[in-house]
Protein backbone atom coordinates (compact mmCIF):
# COMPACT_ATOMS: atom_id res chain seq x y z
CA UNK A 1 0.00 0.00 0.00
CA UNK A 2 1.17 3.31 -0.69
CA UNK A 3 1.34 5.92 1.81
CA UNK A 4 0.63 10.01 0.90
CA UNK A 5 3.11 12.03 1.99
CA UNK A 6 2.82 15.89 1.80
CA UNK A 7 6.56 16.65 2.68
CA UNK A 8 7.83 18.45 -0.56
CA UNK A 9 11.17 16.97 -0.04
CA UNK A 10 10.93 13.65 1.85
CA UNK A 11 14.47 12.07 0.38
CA UNK A 12 15.98 14.55 2.12
CA UNK A 13 14.57 12.36 5.45
CA UNK A 14 17.37 10.45 4.59
CA UNK A 15 20.38 13.24 5.66
CA UNK A 16 18.51 13.75 8.95
CA UNK A 17 21.77 12.91 11.01
CA UNK A 18 23.41 15.96 9.27
CA UNK A 19 20.77 18.33 10.79
CA UNK A 20 22.46 18.45 14.29
CA UNK A 21 25.58 18.72 13.02
CA UNK A 22 24.53 22.16 11.37
CA UNK A 23 22.85 22.79 14.84
CA UNK A 24 26.65 21.84 16.78
CA UNK A 25 28.28 24.05 14.55
CA UNK A 26 26.01 27.30 15.22
CA UNK A 27 25.67 26.80 18.70
CA UNK A 28 29.52 25.74 19.32
CA UNK A 29 30.50 29.21 17.57
CA UNK A 30 27.92 31.20 19.27
CA UNK A 31 28.80 29.81 23.00
CA UNK A 32 33.00 30.31 21.82
CA UNK A 33 32.08 33.75 21.50
CA UNK A 34 30.12 34.12 24.10
CA UNK A 35 32.57 32.85 26.22
CA UNK A 36 35.29 35.04 25.00
CA UNK A 37 33.51 37.90 25.64
CA UNK A 38 33.06 37.62 28.69
CA UNK A 39 36.55 36.77 29.38
CA UNK A 40 37.96 40.31 27.44
CA UNK A 41 35.74 42.99 26.62
CA UNK A 42 32.03 42.18 28.68
CA UNK A 43 34.15 41.36 31.73
CA UNK A 44 33.50 44.63 33.36
CA UNK A 45 30.07 44.56 32.64
CA UNK A 46 29.46 41.68 34.00
CA UNK A 47 31.45 41.45 37.05
CA UNK A 48 29.42 44.74 37.57
CA UNK A 49 26.12 43.33 37.30
CA UNK A 50 27.22 40.00 39.45
CA UNK A 51 28.16 42.35 42.44
CA UNK A 52 24.55 44.62 41.94
CA UNK A 53 22.69 40.82 42.28
CA UNK A 54 24.91 39.62 44.83
CA UNK A 55 26.62 36.97 43.39
CA UNK A 56 30.67 37.29 45.36
CA UNK A 57 33.25 36.62 44.28
CA UNK A 58 32.02 38.27 41.28
CA UNK A 59 35.22 38.26 38.94
CA UNK A 60 35.35 34.36 39.90
CA UNK A 61 32.57 33.81 38.47
CA UNK A 62 32.55 35.72 35.57
CA UNK A 63 36.00 33.86 34.51
CA UNK A 64 34.23 30.73 35.36
CA UNK A 65 31.61 31.21 33.48
CA UNK A 66 33.31 32.24 30.37
CA UNK A 67 35.39 29.31 30.51
CA UNK A 68 32.94 26.63 30.89
CA UNK A 69 30.75 27.83 27.73
CA UNK A 70 34.20 27.96 25.91
CA UNK A 71 34.34 24.20 27.02
CA UNK A 72 31.14 23.67 26.36
CA UNK A 73 31.29 25.11 23.21
CA UNK A 74 34.23 23.06 22.35
CA UNK A 75 32.60 19.71 23.35
CA UNK A 76 29.65 20.52 21.52
CA UNK A 77 31.87 21.18 18.15
CA UNK A 78 33.60 17.97 18.95
CA UNK A 79 30.47 15.84 19.60
CA UNK A 80 31.57 15.02 22.84
CA UNK A 81 29.29 14.30 25.53
CA UNK A 82 26.98 16.27 23.10
CA UNK A 83 23.65 15.77 25.15
CA UNK A 84 25.29 16.77 28.89
CA UNK A 85 27.23 19.99 26.73
CA UNK A 86 23.94 21.19 25.96
CA UNK A 87 22.31 20.28 28.95
CA UNK A 88 24.54 22.73 30.92
CA UNK A 89 24.55 25.29 28.12
CA UNK A 90 20.68 25.38 28.34
CA UNK A 91 21.02 26.31 31.82
CA UNK A 92 23.37 29.00 31.30
CA UNK A 93 21.66 30.22 28.39
CA UNK A 94 18.16 30.64 30.43
CA UNK A 95 20.40 32.06 33.56
CA UNK A 96 22.01 34.79 31.13
CA UNK A 97 18.48 35.65 30.26
CA UNK A 98 17.31 35.92 33.97
CA UNK A 99 20.91 38.04 34.57
CA UNK A 100 20.35 40.41 31.75
CA UNK A 101 16.48 41.04 32.48
CA UNK A 102 17.41 41.73 36.12
CA UNK A 103 20.29 44.08 35.07
CA UNK A 104 19.46 46.09 31.89
CA UNK A 105 23.11 47.88 32.32
CA UNK A 106 24.71 44.92 30.36
CA UNK A 107 22.18 44.17 27.76
CA UNK A 108 23.98 43.20 24.77
CA UNK A 109 21.92 40.76 22.78
CA UNK A 110 17.51 40.38 23.80
CA UNK A 111 15.31 37.72 24.74
CA UNK A 112 14.67 35.74 20.89
CA UNK A 113 18.75 35.02 20.82
CA UNK A 114 18.57 33.64 24.62
CA UNK A 115 15.38 31.83 23.03
CA UNK A 116 16.62 30.34 20.24
CA UNK A 117 19.81 29.16 21.44
CA UNK A 118 18.00 27.12 24.72
CA UNK A 119 16.09 25.74 22.03
CA UNK A 120 18.96 24.42 19.64
CA UNK A 121 20.47 23.23 23.23
CA UNK A 122 17.26 21.10 23.61
CA UNK A 123 17.44 20.18 20.32
CA UNK A 124 20.89 18.39 21.05
CA UNK A 125 19.67 17.01 24.45
CA UNK A 126 16.58 15.04 22.37
CA UNK A 127 18.45 14.17 19.02
CA UNK A 128 22.21 13.99 20.09
CA UNK A 129 25.44 14.67 18.35
CA UNK A 130 24.60 13.35 15.10
CA UNK A 131 27.09 12.45 12.17
CA UNK A 132 30.62 13.81 12.24
CA UNK A 133 30.55 13.40 16.29
CA UNK A 134 32.89 11.63 18.65
CA UNK A 135 29.62 10.51 20.37
CA UNK A 136 28.07 9.24 16.94
CA UNK A 137 24.80 7.25 17.63
CA UNK A 138 25.38 3.27 16.42
CA UNK A 139 22.87 2.68 13.87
Amino acid sequence: MYMQTFNIFPELFSFSLIAPVILRAVLGLIFINLGYLKLTKEKPGWVSSLNILGIKPASFFVILLGLVEILGASLILAGAYTQLAALVLAVIAVSETLIEYKEESILKRDLPFYILIAAICISLILTGAGLFAIDMPIL
